[in-house]
């Protein structure tokens, strides 16, 4: 096995940090990194990806093109990506040749659903009781061991924005669902009747220092994030310990970047653990606006060695997605009082994330 590249001083200015995948997290990533003076090479397998517009440099190529990885780590300083379904041995390669964060344990645990939530577990964090299902017979029985109530078939792995997913309410839905994944490997999840959703937005460096931003509310649509607010409506005691998990599972990871952490928050006021995403997330995008120190800049700053920069927001924060046609509408957006930000995508697609949105209300200075 190839050993992974450790950063063995921070990247300078002037610097290239690697990106793969050129969606808009790899464009705010890359943006981020142009206010640092650092420059971003994209990598990506679509020829007119979004983040190639903001971008020094870029490579279309397919993800298992050992020959276009190899090239492309030789002209970058440190590696990341934007998206948690990197094949293994992609990142495997290019691990071998550059630093590469968030480092590769992170990536796998977080590819396979079961594997992430009997991670989750081990630490000793509240999730959803969980079965695996790799059969019919499997899928009748998890429903089964489960209890009587609903529960949520899913994929073990892709699938996001509820894709790969199904809600069963007998053994015979479960079942019925699973012929529908055409036997992929799937994991059955108690339906959680949660009180809201929330996330925190975690970052560890590369010495082990770690940062976490005011935890928010999430509202989806059609299983699609459609907002963020903060502050939500966690406690401080709640957000204290949602920083923590987030700092327990990156600490167990050996985690270097900017987590986010999905939270269910039961009636009760408890917190478990939906999944985490290894990258950048959609519900810290109101840092771009909210604080000095964004989470894409922090992000560029933990895997090019750089101090972690300050998480404080100066202003309280409504963030929303612009969904598919909501972006033909920019003009009247653009005369709304927020902070505008579309990603440069050419087509417009029923649900595709086209851009967002965020109105802020300044926060009271203390006397």
């Amino acid at each position: 096995m190839t050993t992974a590249r450790q950063l063995s001083a921070p990247v300078p200015p002037g610097g290239m940090i690697g990106i793969l995948g050129g969606g808009q997290l790899g464009r705010m990533l890359a943006l981020a990194a142009a206010r640092l003076g650092l420059k971003a090479h994209i990598f990506s397998d679509v020829a007119e990806a979004p983040a190639f517009q903001v971008s020094d440099r870029h490579t279309v190529a397919a993800y298992d093109d050992r020959a276009a990885l190899i090239d492309f780590a030789a002209h970058c300083d440190a590696i990341t990506y934007e998206f948690e379904n990197v094949p293994a041995r992609t990142a495997a390669v290019l691990a071998g040749l550059k630093p590469t964060y968030p480092g590769a344990r992170a990536l796998a645990v977080a590819q396979d659903r079961l594997e992430e939530k009997t991670f989750l577990k081990s630490l000793g964090l509240g999730t959803a009781p969980f079965a695996a299902v790799s059969s019919v017979e499997e899928a009748r029985a998890a429903f089964a061991a489960l209890g009587s109530g609903p529960a949520v078939l899913k994929t073990r792995r892709l699938g996001y924005d509820g894709k790969g997913q199904a809600k069963v309410t007998s053994a015979n839905d479960a079942a019925q669902a699973f012929e529908h994944f055409h036997g992929a490997a799937s994991i059955l999840e108690s339906f959680v009747d949660f009180a809201f959703e929330a996330s925190v937005i975690g970052a560890r460096g590369i010495a082990g220092d770690f940062a976490a931003y005011d935890p928010p509310e999430n509202q989806h649509e059609h299983h699609i994030l459609k907002r963020s607010i903060v502050p939500g409506k966690l406690t401080g005691a709640e957000g204290d310990e949602a920083k923590a998990i987030a700092r327990k599972v990156t600490e167990a990871l050996g985690y270097v970047g900017v987590i986010g952490v999905e939270l269910f928050v039961t009636a009760a006021g408890g917190l478990l653990v939906n999944e985490y995403a290894p990258r950048v997330h959609n519900s810290g995008h109101w840092t771009l606006d909210a604080c000095a120190v964004s989470q894409f800049e922090q992000h560029i700053r933990c895997v090019a060695g750089w101090p972690l920069g300050d998480t404080a927001r100066h202003s309280d924060a409504v963030m929303e997605n612009i969904l598919g046609e909501e972006a033909a509408g920019w003009q009247k957006l653009s005369a709304s009082g927020g902070a505008l930000h579309l990603y440069g995508k050419a087509d417009i697609r029923p649900g595709r994330k086209m851009g967002h949105i965020t109105f802020l209300s300044p926060r009271p200075r203390p006397r």
